[in-house]
């Protein structure tokens, strides 16, 4: 299978929200989920979504402890009120690491490669990998959330 080119930012396709996926069965999207998986591991993410090897559709993978989630048309049905800041990387952005504030858990309403209806209640990273690929199908960017954290400040010698 062949490695996908990753899209960087500020390609305007990270930008534009996409288009739902018709036919979860297609052989095309069969091999666009597997090109998808080989080219997030080759390149150590954890989630990659179809915008990032230039792909305008409702797709993204993630793995997650030897766990493969391939989700068509992934939505978030809930979020949890209460929110966390952690650090995240994305791989349209090589290298920058940021602290971003996301819901501590989800749930989420997908089909997977089968074309079959899947739910998903995930929290930690899973949680957090969900909301960062889902936001790329919605043409928003982790940047658009980074906090900024205040720094300590030094108690003054007096």
């Amino acid at each position: 299978m062949p490695e996908l080119k990753i899209v960087k930012y500020p390609d305007p396709i990270l930008l534009k929200k996409t288009e739902p996926v018709k036919d979860a069965k297609k052989t095309s999207i069969q091999k666009l989920l597997a090109d998808m998986l080989e080219t997030m591991e080759k390149n150590n993410g954890v989630g990659l979504a179809a915008p990032q090897v230039g792909k305008s559709i409702r797709l993204c993978v993630i793995r997650i402890d030897d766990k493969i989630y391939n989700l068509i048309n992934p939505r978030i049905t809930f979020k949890s009120y209460l929110k966390e800041v952690c650090e995240e990387g994305c791989l349209s952005f090589p290298g920058k690491f940021i602290p971003v504030k996301r819901h501590k858990k989800v749930r989420v309403k997908a089909l997977d490669e089968n074309g079959e209806e899947v739910a998903i209640k995930a929290d930690g990273l899973l949680s957090r990998a969900l909301q960062h690929e889902i936001d790329h199908l919605d043409g928003k960017l982790y940047i658009e959330k980074e906090v900024k954290l205040r720094k300590k400040s030094k108690p003054v010698k007096k």
